[in-house]
């Protein structure tokens, strides 16, 4: 990554994740993280990356969402159908061969997602083994950082779209019908091992047969590419296959795998000479003084080797333990036998310290790699501290021919710094207790003295005490009269509003003209029963809502400029008559008159309407029933 491309409030953020949530997305592609974190800012409209790390301090639950958007978990059954049909027929078939029958069959699915492809595996697997024997000798590592993809992945749980492309026969085969789901076989599940694995910071899964990653290392730059391919190539049997993701090619890294099958990324380990191999064409290729020579040479080398101080192994590229001294032997409990087997087989490996990831991080890096105060339990609960440091056997044409570990045993100096630390903190607690003894001393002294001159003004604050609890009990009565008085007051006020509202609904029920009333944001606050049969709406559709934004027949425009001269008081009385159309959408002469609000604290306005005709021929009744009446 180049200085132009560094952000240092992306940097930030990066180290803050791996510091809160141990999540170290450093060696990703900072182009693929970037634009993936954005996508996650966008749904804030957050621009600045310091602005979302400040988000992220406040809002901790993001962290979950923000790792679900950055880990793309892109899987299906058999996808890439091609590359799956070549696993099947080729790799597979000639895995199982080189295997004896009672050997284990080890297989890693790493960034396995929702474990579509481990189970993939597994129906291949079982096919060719039965299902009794699969269970017996396969056992599918399924690895990946993202909980809930490997939640998800342990239940096997997984709907109709899911299974579409697994083929009918494996699907009738390995999948039970669970409502609209389908559950692959927990019998055979149970050979399938999901956890969570961090690529560049987990020791990596070894013995392996075949391991399957695909599309994973696209994420990752090249350096941690190349550090991924390293521990791949450690977890791999000699003759163990690589299977990777379409996008995925190793033209960098062809001095650890060399393609099989380069359509289907299908790679194969390339095994390193080791020392015994270089030693024995040395030797053949000298003449016989100069046999005798190197001989003792070697020998030489050999005991200086056996005899020295610290106990030293010597192990090849191939992870074989080629080497050991004599205090390597007596520290570890080894023997001559020990000679020539796997190191990873070893209880040494592992115990005190891992040391197989330890090997791979000095062939990364290219350095020795210090442990400093490593402890050992030993059999009689006894603790042995050691200093450890591995070196990578590096020759001029820079490639590796193996570590070397040597182990220094500092229990003495330990203990004597112990010894010296719980000495010296016994001298501070003893110098501390004499002076909090000395102070407590004086303390005591004053505390009695002080005690008296309490306990004779505890008397006088105990009677002064009752004298305020009297008092107090005086005004909490008066109080609670006093709020009888007031709900009382209350009781009678709300009993004369309700009598007031009572008699208003029924002034405004008996009036034959349309009244609504408005405040001084033009809502309406009454709509008698005349207006809702005038226009067709009810009360409880126009409440709050301003009157100009009714769709009503009446041109309610118009009234807008009356309505502002009404409520700032320029007109105390106004009336009109609009051109309307009524409910039943016949075409009427409208009669409008509007009136300010008077005499109240509330500004508003009081509109009057009526049909006209209406209201005429009411009046023409009116004067016949009087007429009659006189008659």
């Amino acid at each position: 990554m180049t200085s132009a491309e560094i952000n240092p409030e992306f940097e930030n953020l990066l180290i803050y994740l791996r510091q809160n949530r141990g999540f170290d997305f450093t060696g990703y592609k900072r182009s693929t993280l970037m634009r993936r974190v954005q996508k996650r800012m966008q749904s804030f409209n957050i621009e600045k990356f310091e602005e979302y790390l400040d988000f992220l301090e406040v809002h901790p639950e993001e962290f979950n969402y923000l790792f679900n958007t950055i880990l793309i978990n892109v899987t299906a059954f058999f996808r890439d159908s091609s590359a799956w049909e070549y696993i099947a027929e080729q790799i597979l078939p000639n895995l199982i061969r080189n295997k004896k029958t009672s050997d284990q069959i080890r297989i890693w699915s790493a960034g396995c997602a929702s474990g579509e492809e481990a189970y993939t595996l597994a129906m291949l697997m079982a096919e060719m083994l039965g299902a009794d024997e699969f269970r017996q000798r396969v056992k599918i590592y399924a690895t990946d950082v993202d909980e809930d993809a490997l939640n998800q992945a342990r239940l096997a749980v997984y709907s109709a779209k899911d299974i579409q492309t697994v083929p009918d026969e494996l699907r009738q085969k390995y999948f039970e019908v669970a409502g609209k789901c389908y559950v692959f076989r927990p019998d055979l599940r149970r050979s399938v091992i999901f956890g969570r694995h961090d690529l560049l910071q987990d020791a990596p899964i070894s013995r392996l047969d075949l391991l399957v990653s695909r599309n994973t290392l696209m994420y990752f730059n090249s350096e941690t590419q190349g550090r991924i391919l390293a521990r791949f190539h450690f977890g791999l049997n000699d003759n163990g296959y690589l299977f990777l993701g379409k996008a995925e090619m190793l033209l960098m890294h062809s001095n650890l795998f060399t393609p099989l099958d380069l359509k289907n990324r299908i790679f194969t380990k390339i095994s390193s000479v080791n020392i015994r191999d270089r030693l024995l064409i040395m030797a053949n290729s000298v003449d016989e003084e100069s046999s005798s020579r190197l001989s003792r040479h070697l020998r030489l080398r050999d005991m200086g080797f056996d005899t020295a101080p610290i106990a030293q192994l010597v192990i090849d590229i191939n992870g074989t333990l080629i080497m050991m001294n004599e205090q390597a032997r007596s520290l570890f409990a080894l023997s001559t036998k020990d000679l020539a087997r796997p190191f990873q087989d070893l209880e040494l490996s592992y115990r005190p310290v891992e040391l197989r990831s330890l090997i791979e991080q000095a062939y990364t890096e290219r350095r020795p790699i210090t442990l400093t105060n490593v402890e050992r339990h030993l059999s009689n609960t006894e603790t042995q501290y050691l200093d450890v440091q591995i070196t990578p056997l590096q020759e001029t044409d820079t490639s590796f021919l193996g570590v070397s570990i040597a182990f220094g045993d500092v229990t003495r100096y330990i203990k004597l710094q112990e010894a010296l630390q719980r000495s010296q903190q016994e001298l501070e607690t003893t110098n501390e207790e004499l002076q909090s003894t000395n102070e407590e001393l004086e303390t005591t002294n004053e505390e009695l003295q002080s005690t008296n001159e309490e306990l004779e003004t505890t008397n006088e604050e105990l009677q002064s005490t009752n004298e305020e609890l009297e008092t107090m009990n005086e005004e909490l009565q008066s109080t609670n009269e006093e709020l009888q008085t007031i709900n009382y007051e209350l009781s009678d006020r709300t009993t004369e509003l309700n009598r007031t509202n009572i008699f208003l609904i029924s002034i405004l029920r008996s009036l034959q003209t349309g009244i609504v009333v408005i405040d001084s944001s033009f809502k309406i606050l009454i709509w008698n029963y005349m207006v809702e049969d005038l226009w067709g709406l009810r009360t409880d559709e126009v409440l709050g809502q301003s009157i100009f934004s009714l769709d009503i027949g009446l041109p309610v425009e118009q009234l807008r400029s009356p309505i502002r001269e009404s409520l700032s008081g320029k007109k105390l009385f106004q009336e009109m008559i609009l051109n309307a159309t009524n409910r039943r959408g016949r075409q009427i002469k409208c009669y409008l008159a509007i009136t300010p609000l008077l005499g109240i604290e509330m500004q508003g306005a009081v509109l009057m309407m009526a049909d006209v005709e209406r209201v005429n021929s009411m009046i023409s009744t009116q004067d016949m029933e009087s007429r009659r009446h006189q008659d």
